[in-house]
């Protein structure tokens, strides 16, 4: 046995000294109430929508025309008094019931259009070809010709709602579609789905952020055209809708009652935004991590 060998092992101990959470100092400080206010989205909204409100009031004030430009807490009293009055109810549910109607009639006809165009490539090339041609054309373009097509009823603007809200959804749809990963497609391939479960356990759920965002796009093209068509139609068929209620105050010349008219437009554009869509945003896309 060498001497190397026969040396003895020799331990040496060694004193870790364990150091207190408290001497690193504060790990994660609260938040103040102001910055968990700040923090808070619908509260910066809040704040925007009042700062708003306030620049509305000193901008009428200072120019001293209500004709021109009523004040914000003449157009709100305006507002409460239509609310009350259920005049300007009456109008709002109308606007809302073909605006509804039309919107659903649009994305039954886009989800179709899709259906043939992911399917065949000749539904793909009449998609395309169709959507290049009618989706520059304005809506409300097409309105002289559903008078003349469908008379002065709800159906003519049903009409031109529905082509507010196709070709938005259709080439947002086709384009979420043909954007879904190879790698989906062949999981979706490889565990045997049929052609309907393929659909909407693949494809729609990784082409959702485009289906929503050509929901969105399609029901404000809708509502801005619904509230257009109202305005020519109510001058010749009475029809009781929002437009109507613009129109026929602005010939009165009850400004405060039109600036209700369009302050209720912006508030249900507001509340769609905000409890449906972003919502369905959040529950769906948000909880997939498909958005950041």
């Amino acid at each position: 046995m060498t001497e190397a060998n026969s040396a003895p092992t020799v331990y040496r101990d060694e004193v870790i000294n364990t150091v207190e959470e408290e001497d690193f100092g504060i790990i994660e400080k609260p938040l103040s109430l102001w910055e968990r206010l700040l923090d808070n989205g619908i509260f910066r909204k809040a704040v925007m929508l009042v700062a708003l409100a306030i620049v509305w009031e000193v901008y009428a004030r200072w120019s001293g025309n209500p004709l021109l430009f009523p004040t914000f807490v003449s157009t709100i009293q305006a507002f409460f008094s239509g609310v009350v009055s259920g005049t300007l109810l009456s109008a709002t549910w109308t606007s809302i019931s073909l605006l509804l109607q039309g919107y659903a009639v649009g994305l039954l006809i886009a989800a179709l259009f899709t259906a043939f165009a992911s399917a065949t490539r000749v539904g793909a090339d009449l998609l395309e070809t169709l959507t290049s041609m009618f989706n520059p054309l304005p809506s409300i373009a097409l309105l002289p010709l559903s008078m003349i097509w469908f008379g002065l009823g709800n159906a003519s603007i049903i009409f031109v709602l529905v082509h507010a809200v196709l070709w938005a959804v259709a080439l947002n749809t086709h384009s979420g579609f043909r954007s879904v990963s190879l790698t989906w497609r062949m999981v979706g391939r490889n565990y045997g789905l049929s052609r309907m479960g393929y659909v909407c356990r693949i494809l729609v759920p990784g082409a959702f952020p485009s289906i929503l965002t050509g929901m969105k796009i399609g029901w404000a093209f809708a509502w801005r055209t619904l509230i257009a068509a109202e305005l020519v139609f109510g001058s010749s068929s009475g029809s009781g809708g929002l437009g109507w209620y613009i129109f026929q105050n602005k010939n009165m010349l009850d400004i405060p009652n039109v600036f209700a008219g369009l302050l209720t437009v912006i508030l249900f554009g507001l509340l769609v935004e905000n409890l449906i869509f972003r919502v369905l945003e959040r529950r769906t896309i948000g909880r997939w991590g498909m958005q950041t």
